[in-house]
Formats: structure tokens, sequence, C-alpha cells
């Protein structure tokens, strides 16, 4: 006969313990939520500005490396040249001296001097045998150029190998700091959606206004130190509105250094390509009150951004990703030093 039991009943300690165990994870739930709350508008702002600074120096870390590949480039190029023309120096000076070997080879085994004795011809025969002796100097200057020939190109070569192993690690520094930068734009970029599009839309308004107020920027009478530097900043100042994108330098595009160096360059004026290298490019000024228009003006302990001094307290500067080459307070960022070009 089949058994009817019913089912047994949870004992009350055991719903006890089901209920506190299901309270605590409610709770544990909440402290969690609690602790760990979305950011504000203002709190991802700050966070996302950090992430832009962030990828500005290894954005100037990037252009450093880049300028070091180009520089090497062009040493590489000019080596191998170097190479190439003196191999084909050397080949010809091999197959001269060549030449005259075989020729005296072909001529039997007969000392020289003694053919000139016996030739029919004893009136010449000092003048030939001076020639000959000059033959023979000539010979010996001509193996000792092949040796020093031989030697330079091995020099040359050793050099140019080395040029080539720093290329490689140039390379692949190159790679690594692009690798940096676009990771801290995209973890900004992360943040940035994480924003509801009322709040995104409230930021791309202030970026908004800091540009209106750009075109309202008040530069009072500051004049240019010297004629290249007014020619800078009048280059500068045709670049108002074009974005900031990292590692570019002009012209459709920049970042802060790429900029001032683009700027400096329409003036017939060369200037190093990153901020810190821009820093040691002329004479340092410390005081504000002393700027002119047209100097560079380096930011942040580390050096990592630099602007044109547009006057009345202003610097003109490409910011940071997502904004313009614009005007903006120079107090808006920890003044190191300008550098008058």
């Amino acid at each position: 006969m089949a058994s009817h039991r019913r089912p047994k009943q949870p004992s009350r300690t055991r719903v006890t313990v089901l209920t506190a165990t299901a309270a605590a994870a409610v709770a544990l739930s909440a402290q969690t939520a609690q602790a760990d709350p979305k950011p504000s508008k203002s709190e991802v702002k700050e966070k996302v500005d950090k992430l832009y600074e962030e990828a500005e120096k290894a954005t100037e870390k990037y252009n450093g490396a880049k300028e070091k590949q180009e520089k090497l480039d062009e040493q590489i190029d000019a080596l191998q040249d170097k190479v190439a023309r003196g191999q084909e120096e050397l080949n010809t000076l091999r197959n001269s001296l060549g030449s005259v070997a075989s020729a005296q080879y072909r001529s039997g085994g007969i000392d020289p001097s003694l053919q000139l004795f016996l030739s029919g011809d004893p009136d010449t025969y000092l003048d030939k045998a001076s020639a000959l002796d000059q033959l023979g100097a000539k010979q010996t200057d001509a193996i000792q150029e092949i040796q020093a020939k031989q030697r330079t190109l091995a020099q040359q070569r050793q050099e140019a190998q080395g040029k080539l192993t720093d290329l490689a690690d140039t390379r692949k520094e190159l790679g690594e700091k692009k690798k940096e930068v676009q990771a801290k734009l995209a973890d900004a970029q992360k943040l940035l959606n994480s924003l509801t599009a009322a709040e995104r839309a409230a930021l791309a308004a202030d970026d908004t206004r800091a540009n209106r107020a750009s075109a309202r920027a008040d530069l009072g009478n500051s004049v240019p130190a010297s004629q290249r530097a007014a020619a800078a900043f009048a280059a500068a100042q045709s670049k108002i509105g074009t974005p900031y994108v990292y590692g570019a330098s002009g012209p459709s595009s920049f970042d802060c250094s790429g900029l001032t160096s683009w700027a400096y360059a329409q003036a017939g004026v060369s200037i190093p390509r990153t901020s810190q290298s821009q820093a040691n490019a002329g004479t340092r000024i410390y005081s504000q009150g002393q700027l002119q228009q047209g100097d560079l003006v380096i930011f942040y302990g580390d050096l990592h951004h630099v602007g044109f001094y547009a006057g009345n307290g202003q610097v003109l500067h490409a910011p940071k990703p997502g904004a313009n080459v614009r005007y903006e307070s120079i107090n808006n960022m920890p003044f190191q030093f300008g550098v008058r070009i």
C-alpha cells in the first residue's frame, strides 16, 4: 500500500535562519548601493578632466618618441647614403688597383727595371724609371686609401646598426605611449557615457560657453616681444576654433605643443616639438607681469602643457580632447614660467 505522508514542515529554527540570511543579503545590497552611489555630473567631470590631463602627459611623451623616431630615420638615411657612396668609391679603388696588378702579371716575370734597360730607347730610360717609381708610390697610396676607406665604412655601418637598434626601441616606446593615451581617452569616454543625456548636454554647454567667452576675450594692450613672436601669435590666432587631437601638429588639428611649434614654424622659427623641450627653447620668465604677447607659457610641475601668452592674463592654447583652440585665463592651470623665443 502506498504511503501518504504529509510533507515535512521546516522547523522553526530553519525558518529563522533562512529569514536572517535573506535579511542580511538585503542589508548587504543596501550597504553596497549606499557605498557606491552613481557619481554626480560634477564628480564625473572632475574625473574626466583628470584623465584628460593624464592623457596629455602621455601625449607629450608620445610626441617626444615620435620626434626622436623622425630624427633617427633622417640620420639612418644619411648614414646609409654615406655607406653606399663609400662602397662605390671602394669598389672603384679596388678595380683600379686590380687593373694595375693584372697588367704587371701579363708583362711576365722580368723585373721592370731590367725591361727598361733592355728597351730599344735608352735615351728615355731615366724618365721611364722615374715614372715606374712614381707608379709604385701610387700603388702604395692606393692600398692605404683602400684600407682607410674600409675602416670608415666599418665605422659607418656600426653607427647605422646602432641607430637601427635605437629606432626599434623608439618605435616600441611610441606604440606603448599611443596605447596609454588611447586607454586614458577610452576611460574618459566611458565615464561620460555613464551620464544621462541631459548631463552630457550640460557639459557640452559648458564648453560652448567657454568658446563664447574666448570670442569675447579682452587681450588688453600687450605688445609682442619681437616680430617673430608677433608672427607666431598671429598664426596661432588664425587657428582659433580648431579641434584638439592628441599627437596632431596642424594645420587642421593640434595638441598643445603641436599648436605652438606649428605657429612658430609659420614665423620661420624652428622650436622643439614637445612642451618639455620648448620649456628650454628660450629665455625663461618667472613673473607673469613680465610676460608679453607671443611668449610661450608652461604649465604644471612636469611641464606637460604649453600655450601662448595672449595679454591681460589670457593664454591662447589647445586645451584638451573635445575642446577647440581658444583663449582662457592663465589662472585656470598651475603656471610655472614663460619662455621668450
